[in-house]
């Protein structure tokens, strides 16, 4: 990469939440739709899948020619051993949401850069604690109806109204809940010459 002008960077990832996070660092970079099976691997654990997911997303977009860097991201939540998938459909959510009323759920924020001149990457995950309050189900029925939770997994928006659901995050990167650890993603970026801030 030339050190005169700014790296091309590209986020491999259809969502429009790790979209908006990158904006508050990078003003501009392109975005390719990356084709990842997403189904876990036979015994693996949330953080492993959260990592291999976020390399697989870089690595599915690695033909693209002039480019220079390439941002990979997955996140994958459990509780008490249950995976919190993206619901899909509202009667998964409330599922969902019934099952974690006054548990603690993880969730995994993987983030990886992958440097098309050398072929080499870096990886990491996030981990992030979430406590959600005893809910009922009619304030899971009414935040469900309120809040568009399709995508989201674990069926609960921490940047939107599902703050109300919780009772504590506890995590090092505010960011990595909602989908992009910036915090880390911000020190691969200044390691591979992009100049932040």
């Amino acid at each position: 990469m030339s050190t005169d002008t700014p790296p091309i960077i590209v986020l491999a990832s259809t969502s429009i939440f790790r979209r908006e996070l990158l904006k508050r660092i990078c003003q501009n970079f392109e975005v390719e739709s990356p084709n990842v099976d997403e189904t876990p691997l036979a015994d693996e654990d949330a953080r492993a899948c959260a990592e291999r997911l976020s390399i697989a997303k870089a690595r599915a977009v690695l033909q693209l020619s002039g480019r220079d860097l390439i941002i990979g991201s997955d996140q994958v939540a459990e509780c008490d051993g249950k995976r919190l998938s993206k619901p899909g459909s509202l009667d998964v959510a409330i599922e969902q949401l019934k099952f974690a009323s006054g548990r603690t759920a993880f969730f995994y924020t993987g983030v990886c850069v992958l440097n098309l001149h050398t072929n080499t990457h870096e990886s990491l995950v996030v981990d992030t604690e979430v406590t959600f309050r005893e809910l009922s189900l009619i304030e899971i029925q009414r935040y469900v109806e309120t809040e568009d939770v399709l995508g989201c997994a674990g069926s609960a928006k921490s940047e939107g109204l599902g703050i109300t659901l919780l009772e504590s995050i506890l995590g090092s990167d505010p960011t990595a809940l909602v989908g992009l650890p910036l915090i880390a993603l911000s020190r691969m970026l200044r390691d591979e010459g992009v100049t932040l801030p």
